[in-house]
């Protein structure tokens, strides 16, 4: 029986305890892009922790779909290219929240810290919304569909 890596992630959450199950934020439980205030202050926010490594237009680092010297993947972009919105908005927050290596699990290595302790809930959910509001309406809509 084959098994999706989605679906072992899931299993590797669930067994790490009560702490990883109140993920969910009070501010949201989808991304609020349409809300021009939240994408303000995610633009913002955005600027300030994730450009550095996303690039300011949400490009992302050179061949991001390839293991750097260290064994990491490069940061991928956040733009249309890349596969953010392939990921559903509760997904997202997790990883943006805990970081890709607690998600995945099993030794899973990432760059990328988790940024619980840096920002709240509802920043991490303004910097979604800031993400999702710069897609071309068509990747919106499928997004939206696809996860909703």
């Amino acid at each position: 029986m084959r098994i999706k890596h989605w679906a072992v992630a899931t299993v590797v959450i669930l067994g790490g305890g009560a702490a990883l199950l109140s993920l969910s934020s009070r501010a949201a439980t989808t991304i609020p892009y349409q809300d021009s205030a939240r994408v303000a202050d995610g633009e913002a926010v955005y600027a300030q922790n994730c450009a550095g490594c996303h690039g300011v237009n949400l490009e992302g680092q050179a061949n991001w779909q390839r293991r750097n010297g260290q064994g990491l993947l490069p940061a991928p972009p956040h733009d249309e290219t890349g596969h953010t919105w392939h990921h559903a908005d509760e997904l997202l927050f997790r990883l943006t929240k805990l970081g890709p290596a607690t998600i995945a699990g099993n030794g899973y290595r990432s760059a990328m810290p988790g940024f619980g302790g840096v920002l709240s809930d509802e920043q991490i959910w303004s910097v979604l919304a800031y993400i999702k509001a710069q897609w071309p309406a068509d990747i919106q809509a499928r997004h939206t569909q696809a996860f909703q």
